[in-house]
C-alpha cells in the first residue's frame, strides 16, 4: 500500500499534508509516553540521584523547584523513549524516494541510533558522573549543598550531550552514503579529529580536570575508529586517495 509521500504526482501541498500528518503523529506519541513518565518520574529522579547519595541529600530552597524537576525529568523521559517513533516518522517521510537498499540502511538506523544513545547515556552515568560528582562536591573542602534544580539541570544536560556524541558513527555513516566524507579522508585527517575530540570533550566534561577529559576522550575516539569503519560500509569505493591527485 503506498503512502502520499509515494505518490509521483502529489502535488506540494500534498507533501506538505503528508509532512504535518508524521509530525502530528510524532507530537501524539511524545504527549503520550511524557504522560506515562509522570508515573516513573520519582524512581527516576532517585536514580538520577545515585552519584549524590539519592534525593535525600538534595536540598531545595523555592517552593517551586521540586515540580520544576519533575516536569523536567518527565520531559526528557517522554523525548528519549519516544525519539525512535519520531524518527521512524520523520524517515518514513522521504523512504518512498529512497532505493531498496537505502530503505534497508534507513530501516537499521533507527535502532542502532537509539542503541548507541543508550551506550552514551550509560558511560555518562556509569563511569562520567561517579567520578565528576564527588570532585565537584568536595572541591576546596567546602560543604556542599546540592539543590535539585541545579542538579538535574546539570545531570540531565550531561547525559543528553554525551548520549548525542555517541551518534557520531550513524552520522559519519550518513555523511559517506551522500558521499560527503569517506574512511580515507577521515583516516588522513586523525590529528584534526584529536584536537576536535579534545575540544569536545572539554565542553561535555563537567569538571576542568584532565582525568574526567580524558575518560571522555577515550571513548570518543575509539567512536572515531568506529566510524572509519561505518564510512568504509557506507563507501567501499572510495578511499579518499583520488582527492590527492
Amino acid at each position: 500500500m503506498t503512502t502520499p509521500a509515494a505518490d509521483k504526482n502529489l502535488t506540494i501541498w500534498g507533501h506538505i499534508g503528508e509532512l504535518r500528518r508524521r509530525l502530528f503523529i510524532s507530537l501524539l506519541v511524545m504527549a503520550a509516553v511524557t504522560l506515562v513518565s509522570f508515573q516513573f518520574a520519582p524512581q527516576i529522579a532517585n536514580l538520577l540521584a545515585g552519584p549524590v547519595g539519592g534525593l535525600a541529600q538534595l536540598r531545595s530552597i523555592e517552593v517551586t523547584e521540586n515540580i520544576s524537576v519533575f516536569m523536567k525529568i518527565s520531559l526528557l523521559s517522554g523525548f528519549v523513549v519516544s525519539l525512535p517513533v519520531v524518527l521512524w516518522e520523520l524517515l518514513g517521510f522521504i523512504m518512498p524516494g529512497l532505493l531498496p537498499k537505502e530503505k534497508i540502511w534507513v530501516r537499521l538506523s533507527i535502532p542502532m541510533a537509539s542503541l548507541f544513545f543508550a551506550g552514551g547515556l550509560a558511560f555518562a552515568y556509569r563511569i562520567m558522573l561517579p567520578n565528576a560528582i564527588p570532585f565537584l562536591t568536595g572541591f576546596m573542602g567546602i560543604t556542599t549543598y546540592v539543590r535539585p534544580e541545579n542538579y538535574f539541570s546539570f545531570i540531565l544536560n550531561l547525559l543528553f550531550w554525551i548520549g548525542l556524541s555517541f551518534e557520531i558513527p550513524l552520522v559519519i555513516f550518513v555523511l559517506a552514503k551522500l558521499h560527503l566524507v569517506s574512511s580515507g579522508l577521515l583516516l588522513k585527517g586523525w590529528r584534526a579529529a584529536i584536537v576536535i575530540i579534545a575540544l569536545l570533550a572539554a565542553v561535555i566534561t563537567p569538571t576542568p580536570d584532565p582525568v574526567n577529559m580524558g575518560l571522555l576522550m577515550v571513548p570518543l575516539f575509539m567512536l572515531y575508529i568506529l566510524s572509519l569503519l561505518f564510512a568504509w560500509i557506507a563507501w567501499p569505493g572510495f578511499s579518499g586517495r583520488e582527492e590527492s591527485k
